[in-house]
Order: C-alpha cells, then sequence, then structure tokens
C-alpha cells in the first residue's frame, strides 16, 4: 500500500476553504494519512506555495508550516495544526514556527502538502527553514505523498 495524504477539509486538486487562511482563524487544516512503509521511524511535513507572490510570474517558492520528527505512529495532524507529541517545528517564511494559512496578495495560487516517511528521527534541528530539513532527510526518504490545494483571496 503506498503512502497516502489526504483532508476531510479539502480534495486534492480543489479550493482551501478560507478559515484556514489569513482572511479566516488561519488555523491549519485535519490531515490524515496511511501506508507508511516498512522502515518508517518518524515523518516529516512541508507546506508550501510555489506560485508567489503572483501565478502568472512566480518569484519563489513561499513556505507556510515545517514540521519535522512527526512520531511514526502518528496518523495525521488534527484540524488546528496541533502537533504530535514528540514532533518539532521548523520555521516557516514568516520566520515563525507552526502553520501559517494562504495569503495570496495576488491569483490563485497552489499549496502543496508533502509528507514524507523516513527511516530515521532528525534530531533538534534548531527550528530549521525549509532547506535545513530537507538537507537533513537527504537519504532517509523511504517514501513520500502529496495533497495540492488552491485559494484566492476574497477581497
Amino acid at each position: 500500500m503506498a503512502l497516502t495524504l489526504k483532508s476531510p477539509a479539502f480534495q486534492n486538486g480543489a479550493a482551501i476553504d478560507s478559515q484556514y487562511t489569513c482572511e479566516g482563524t488561519d488555523t491549519a487544516p485535519e490531515l490524515q494519512w496511511s501506508g507508511a512503509p516498512p522502515g518508517t521511524k518518524s515523518f516529516a511535513l512541508i507546506v508550501d506555495d510555489p506560485d508567489a507572490p503572483d501565478p502568472q510570474a512566480p518569484k519563489m517558492t513561499y513556505v507556510h508550516w515545517v514540521l519535522y520528527d512527526i512520531p511514526m505512529t502518528a496518523a495525521g495532524v488534527p484540524k488546528g495544526g496541533k502537533s504530535p507529541a514528540g514532533s518539532r517545528d521548523g520555521k516557516n517564511d514568516w520566520k515563525k514556527t507552526g502553520y501559517g494559512g494562504p495569503c495570496p496578495p495576488i491569483g490563485r495560487h497552489r499549496y502543496f502538502f508533502k509528507l514524507y516517511a523516513l527511516d530515521a528521527q532528525l534530531g533538534d534541528l534548531k527550528q530549521p527553514t525549509k532547506q535545513g530539513v530537507l538537507d537533513a532527510m537527504k537519504g532517509h526518504v523511504l517514501e513520500s505523498a502529496e495533497l495540492m490545494g488552491t485559494y484566492q483571496k476574497r477581497g
């Protein structure tokens, strides 16, 4: 069985409800996963937006959430983004830990929720950036899964 990532809050490729954005409560949607491969010791989760600042002329990938050392026993993250016990936070592009929801300045952006099954715990990386976690994961990724949602501001 392959690693799968889903959310009861939105379907893959569909719009993310505004409650999970800067126009709402800015809390994380519930995420659920299954099918971790044998040898999984932890998970890492990265949420980013490759369409920043403008989907017609993207210049950067904006990072919304970095979470790692999620215990192998976890099957998801509850609505609100309360990290499973033992998880470690990295820094997003707001220079904060935790989830920062979609808040696109212009147009409809894509938000990729990427889950990685790892054959190791990464340990204390001192609130790393996305790149720091990706670097630490090298050689440890057993499998990955992805969920993509879109959002465009109403106003």
